[in-house]
């Protein structure tokens, strides 16, 4: 399953906001929810459940998309380490 950067959203967010993973969801057909920066979850629509063959990732890919989150969240990640 390839994951889509597009469609990764926190837990938190998640949590408050379910109706921007449901339309995460219908626009690209899956979302997954991260917990501690680690892909956790997966939404699917209901007609995919049967279908879709769902693998966990490599830690290489998951090293990778974390990287990429701290490097694209860098000032927030400084600010919450004050």
């Amino acid at each position: 399953m390839n994951v889509n950067t597009d469609t990764l959203v926190s837990i938190s967010e998640a949590n408050q906001n379910f109706s921007k993973v449901a339309r995460l969801v219908d626009k690209y057909g899956s979302a997954v929810i991260l917990k501690n920066n680690s892909p956790r979850y997966v939404i699917l629509e209901f007609p995919k459940a049967k279908t879709e063959k769902v693998t966990v990732p490599a830690d290489d890919e998951v090293m990778a998309l974390s990287n990429m989150f701290i490097k694209k969240n860098k000032k927030v990640y400084e600010e919450l380490a004050k």
